[in-house]
């Protein structure tokens, strides 16, 4: 058994560290000696205190890659933006949570050290099987695993510790006062498990009346748009012709590499090559390959669906062959099953990239098409170079062309510096060369009310609508308070009954959707009572209640704690994320990304740096 734990030693630390980013609770800049990992420095600040790069990087890593994992396709230009913002705010909240730990002075005593890391192991750690006995954590496994422990793998278990505690004491603090009553927990049980089943007269405003028993008036239309002047406000739109130059890779830069990746693996089955050093040089996973491509214990499902489907249908000690995915071609060497459903391997990604042969042409292209844009109108340009024009419409909201993604620079131009008729010169994204010429330019304004009239007179004919339906509505509930049984008054007015159930509050119920008031009435109806007009935006509707069925208070008694626990830990987080949004409405962030972060061309150096997917 021992050995077997000294033999998983590096998995184990590939754990503590996920852990770690998984928990936001590792020491931001610091390696396991607690000294600052350098790289390109601040890319911002927080109340003073830099935001450095290596834990933007980190962060950003981290998150692409569980971006990526979660979706077959590379991810787009907008994805990779929202995770690039994702990242640098996370960095910021750690650095505001450090702050404001130094502030309380909350620190964690040796005592609490020894304590937790005798009996509170990484919770990803305590699931292990080393570590279980008959399906439960053994502490004393874990503190035998502890006593023959590496002194590297020491140090990072005690930042680990030095980290949790300070932030579950400053949990504890900003969260003091959470507690769900018996009561509040007894409700959401309601709500989850009391159902009722109805029967309902839907009548639908939009079918009921015809526009012309509703005529709108220039008056009210006018009425309208000036009282809701916010509705119309309308971006500075730009019209534009744009040529785009793929940078995707092509049919034959997948067979290239397809073919090296063989090369790759066949030159380390033959032991002419070491798959370390091969994962170092070659592997476009950088988290892997700083570890000659090791990446220890990993779940089933946790990788790519090819990859995980090839290395499950393998064997221990098989070296596969390249397998394909949307990231490139992967070289994998499945070192041990861990049955069921986990295994250890090392990984060497091959990404599909331009050959050298394609890249000259590919720049060349994007030349020629700079040098005639110069002289000449895009169209022309772009016929002589044998180039698509297409037409696009671009927003100082939103700026984006089909395969280039984000134009922000094109988008500057076209409202910045450009006149109708102007070519643009070539700009660059990671996806695309592209060029634009400007068509036509419209500044940020209120939509003009001839423009804004059809939706307006929408509204409003069906705000009338409405009134005249929750007037029929009334007469046939009067019909149903004098005793008549609504499923008569339905038929005498050639009107359909609806039924609908069992439904609990929570349910989304077919024509009552999932609005309080209709939902909300149904449930606040006695068995054979009908409830008053109810006007959702799907019907207007009369519900009767056919039945109810309570929720079982003995199984809520016996799962009570169970969900007071699930129920705390929740608003625990509300409250953090609260706590959190208020440090950040008066901290004094500075994100200096757009300035740091671009190489000596102007090309942003936020390229993801991990796409293998987990």
């Amino acid at each position: 058994m021992m050995r077997q734990m000294r033999e998983n030693t590096k998995w184990i630390m590939l754990v503590t560290a996920l852990a770690f980013v998984a928990l936001m609770l590792f020491e931001w800049g610091m390696d396991a000696s607690g000294q600052s990992a350098g790289g390109l420095g601040s890319i911002g600040q927080v109340n003073g205190t830099a935001v450095l790069f290596d834990d933007y990087n980190a962060t950003y890593r981290n998150l692409y890659d569980q971006y990526q994992a979660a979706q077959e396709q590379p991810l787009t230009s907008q994805q990779v933006k929202e995770v690039e913002d994702a990242a640098f705010d996370e960095v910021v909240n750690q650095i505001l949570i450090q702050q404001e730990l130094k502030r309380r002075g909350i620190v964690v005593t040796d005592e609490e050290l020894r304590q937790a890391a005798r009996f509170s192991p990484p919770p990803s750690l305590a699931g292990q099987p080393g570590f279980q006995t008959d399906g439960q954590f053994d502490p004393m496994k874990y503190q035998q695993f502890l006593a023959s422990a590496d002194e590297l793998l020491l140090l990072q278990l005690e930042a680990y510790y030095r980290d949790i505690i300070p932030r579950g004491k400053l949990l504890r603090q900003v969260s003091s006062g959470v507690y769900v009553t018996d009561e509040q927990l007894w409700r959401r049980w309601q709500d989850q498990n009391e159902t009722v089943e109805v029967r309902y007269i839907p009548l639908n405003p939009g079918q009921r009346v015809t526009d012309e028993q509703v005529p709108v008036s220039d008056s009210e239309v006018r009425q309208y748009y000036d009282a809701n002047q916010d509705e119309f406000a309308e971006p500075a739109r730009a019209q534009v012709r744009v040529v785009v130059i793929d940078k995707t890779p092509t049919a034959a830069d997948s067979v290239a590499s397809r073919e090296k990746a063989q090369e790759l693996r066949d030159a380390i089955e033959a032991g002419d090559e070491d798959f370390a050093e091969v994962a170092a040089v070659e592997s476009a996973d950088q988290n892997s390959a700083l570890n000659g491509g090791e990446l220890g214990v990993v779940p089933q499902g946790a990788m790519l669906p090819t990859v995980d489907s090839a290395v499950f249908a393998s064997s221990a000690g098989t070296l596969l062959e390249p397998v394909a995915s949307p990231v490139g071609y992967h070289i994998v060497e499945v070192q041990e099953l861990w049955a069921p459903d986990s295994v250890q391997l090392r990984h060497i990604l091959v990404p599909i990239a331009r050959t050298d042969e394609s890249e000259i042409e590919l720049f060349t292209l994007a030349d020629s098409l700079e040098g005639l844009v110069e002289s000449r109108d895009l169209a022309s340009a772009a016929g002589e170079l044998g180039l698509v024009v297409e037409e696009a419409e671009l927003t100082d909201a939103f700026a984006f062309v089909a395969r280039a993604g984000q134009v922000s620079e094109g988008a500057d131009w076209a409202f910045e510096e450009a006149e109708v008729g102007d070519a643009s010169p070539v700009f660059e994204t990671p996806q695309a060369f592209y060029a634009l010429e400007l068509v036509s330019s419209t500044p940020a304004g209120i939509l003009a009310l001839e423009t804004a009239r059809p939706s307006i007179e929408g509204v409003l004919r069906f705000e009338k609508k409405q009134a005249l339906v929750e007037a029929e509505a009334a007469e046939l509930l009067e019909e149903i308070r004098a005793g008549e049984p609504l499923a008569n008054v339905a038929a005498n007015h050639g009107l359909e009954v609806r039924s609908a159930g069992p439904f609990s509050r929570n349910d989304f119920v077919p024509g009552l959707g999932r609005y309080n008031a209709a939902i909300g009435a149904a449930f606040g109806l006695e068995v054979g009572e009908v409830s008053d007009v109810v006007s959702t935006p799907l019907n207007t509707v009369l519900i009767e209640l056919l039945s109810r069925t309570p929720a079982d208070r003995e199984a809520w008694e016996s799962q009570k704690e169970l969900q007071r626990d699930q129920a705390t830990q929740l608003l625990r987080q509300e409250r953090l994320e609260s706590w959190l949004a208020g440090l950040r409405e008066t901290a004094n962030v500075r994100d200096r990304r757009d300035e740091v972060l671009v190489d000596p061309d102007e090309q942003p150096l936020r390229q993801p740096a991990s796409p293998f997917g987990f």
